[in-house]
């Protein structure tokens, strides 16, 4: 927004909510709209990382120590909704970031409602609720460009969407465990989802594209390295591999491209 304040729409247990947080004078300030407001507010120092222990992470390699100095204020932050960042990590699932970004906007355009407060009128949309994303007909995931195979993972994941959000309470390892009991969901999925519903500074993101050339690359030259070779370079961080990778992620130190970028595939327009 032009003030400068940061605006979220979410799906809560209480029901739909929007928050707007800003900073002034140092101070940080939350307001909430919906049934959902209560819930949103209670739950802001941990979206704002409140409940994240940075000082538990010591550096190893100079590159991740540079990093660090660079951003020492970085939190990982919690959301405490588990659906709300799975479904969006499967819908990222083998293809291009602009592909998933534009099924899950399409998706909830559609199927989502406007979220409550001033910040509606189109701006904001609230995802739908497990039940309604259980009944979006096959035509439509196609239109938005997601293939049979993540439409149907989420459609399992959907029906048991009360047993999900459950594992919120629980250690992000034994949350991964239960969400890899979806089919269709494995460790990239969640993974993914643990790192925002958790905050979780271990859970490494395995079987990614990019990420373990990304680390070889940064703390040992190599940028064929595969999931064995990052996770042995990781191992140093254990506990804090999530991390780890984050900040070297954010050195900005990645192998030259040598190759096109992964093109993208509208299966809507077949």
């Amino acid at each position: 927004m032009p003030d400068g304040a940061v605006w979220r729409a979410s799906l809560t247990p209480a029901g739909p909510g929007t928050l707007r947080v800003s900073v002034s004078g140092g101070a940080v300030r939350g307001e909430a709209w919906g049934p959902g407001a209560e819930w949103l507010l209670e739950k802001l120092p941990e979206l704002l990382g409140g409940s994240d222990d940075p000082d538990a992470f010591a550096p190893r390699h100079r590159l991740v120590a540079v990093a660090r100095h660079r951003r020492p204020g970085l939190r990982l932050t919690r959301t405490g909704l588990v659906l709300e960042s799975l479904i969006p990590s499967v819908l990222e699932q083998k293809v291009t970031t602009d592909e998933a970004y534009r099924a899950w906007r399409l998706l909830v355009r559609k199927y989502g409602e406007p979220a409550p407060g001033p910040a509606a009128g189109g701006r904001l949309w609230v995802m739908p609720a497990p039940r309604t994303w259980a009944l979006i007909p096959s035509w439509e995931w196609h239109r938005a460009g997601v293939d049979n195979k993540r439409a149907s993972t989420i459609l399992r994941a959907v029906k048991v969407a009360a047993r999900l959000e459950e594992a919120v309470g629980m250690e992000p390892a034994a949350a991964q465990a239960r969400l890899e009991v979806v089919p269709g969901i494995g460790p990239w999925t969640s993974a993914e989802t643990v790192q925002r519903s958790h905050g979780a500074p271990d859970a490494v993101t395995v079987g990614d594209l990019h990420l373990p050339g990304i680390v070889g690359w940064a703390l040992a030259g190599d940028r064929h390295a595969d999931d064995a070779m990052m996770l042995e370079l990781l191992e140093p961080y254990a506990g804090q591999r999530h991390r780890a990778a984050r900040f070297i992620l954010l050195s900005g130190r990645v192998p030259p491209r040598r190759a096109p970028k992964m093109p993208k595939t509208d299966i809507g327009r077949l």
